[in-house]
């Protein structure tokens, strides 16, 4: 008895993990670009996790969790992922570089670029559409993954490493209560870990995401809480007004209650109480040929 036992929570574990990697995978096995050193901190990584062969869509998602480019909250990682997955959807928790570690912009545009691009260069290994390859970020993250929605290129055809020949620009973007502005309205922690204490104002022109749209900017599905009281609301309001202009299209929810970092609803694991915006999210996914 004790032995089944066992074996159900072995396979119940198996099965709670989803598809990861056992591994996170380096994005330069050789080294970052300005890499300060070769600790964990100084490596950038992709952690995978597919979604289930028999359900898959071919769609992947990078995802970039919050923290302030202090820190990187695993709520808004690998569950997420996990929650992603349950919709078809591949996906890809980044490990990017922090301004704890003393790094500052570019240095985590370049890992989320990095990733994207990636995900395109191994998309027959994974199992996943290469036109159909998403980015998603909370809080700092995105800030991140609007950073890439207003600043991606169309790679280099004529690299030698075949990651970099890929395009950078997401499909789209999933941006949850996410710092855009490094204006008036911007999380000063997260400003300075990523542009330092005294920025010229060009760099925080140049990363205040609102001031950075263009009708090139992908699709995005957008949503915060009015009574956030550490990034506030206008961020969002300011980026969708951007998007508006642009004639980009865009899903935005403002939920009136709810704290910062809420995550798919609370800070664990519990299908039981995940935010309405989940469910919004997957009925727009679904609109943009991405989940099933």
């Amino acid at each position: 008895m004790k032995l089944l036992l066992a074996s159900v929570a072995a396979l119940c574990a198996v099965l709670t993990a989803g598809a990861q990697s056992p591994d996170p995978i380096a994005l330069w096995p050789g080294g970052a670009p300005g890499a300060r050193g070769s600790a964990p901190a100084d490596v950038p990584t992709l952690t995978v996790f597919r979604a289930e062969t028999n359900s898959a869509t071919g769609a992947a998602m990078v995802i970039c969790p919050g923290g302030g480019y202090t820190g990187l909250a695993s709520h808004e990682g690998a569950d997420y992922a996990r929650w992603l997955n349950e919709a078809g959807i591949s996906a890809f928790v980044l490990k990017y570089r922090l301004g704890s570690a003393g790094y500052r912009h570019p240095a985590m545009l370049q890992d989320a670029a990095r990733a994207v691009r990636t995900v395109r260069a191994r998309s027959g290994e994974w199992g996943v559409d290469p036109a159909r390859v998403g980015i998603m970020g909370s809080s700092a993250g995105g800030h991140l993954a609007s950073t890439l929605l207003t600043h991606f290129n169309a790679g280099q055809p004529s690299a030698d490493d075949p990651v970099e020949r890929q395009s950078s620009r997401p499909d789209l973007g999933i941006l949850c209560y996410p710092v855009i502005t490094m204006g008036e309205f911007t999380h000063k922690g997260s400003r300075s870990n990523l542009l330092g204490n005294q920025p010229s104002q060009e760099l925080v022109d140049l990363l205040s995401n609102e001031l950075q749209v263009t009708t090139n900017t992908p699709p995005c599905f957008i949503w915060h809480t009015w009574d956030d009281t550490v990034v506030p609301v206008e961020n969002v309001l300011q980026f969708a007004v951007a998007l508006r202009k642009s004639r980009v299209r865009f899903d935005l929810h403002i939920y009136e209650h709810g704290p910062h970092g809420l995550g798919l609803g609370t800070r664990d694991w519990n299908p039981g109480k995940r935010h309405p915006w989940t469910l919004d999210c997957v009925y727009w996914l679904r609109q943009e040929g991405f989940a099933k």
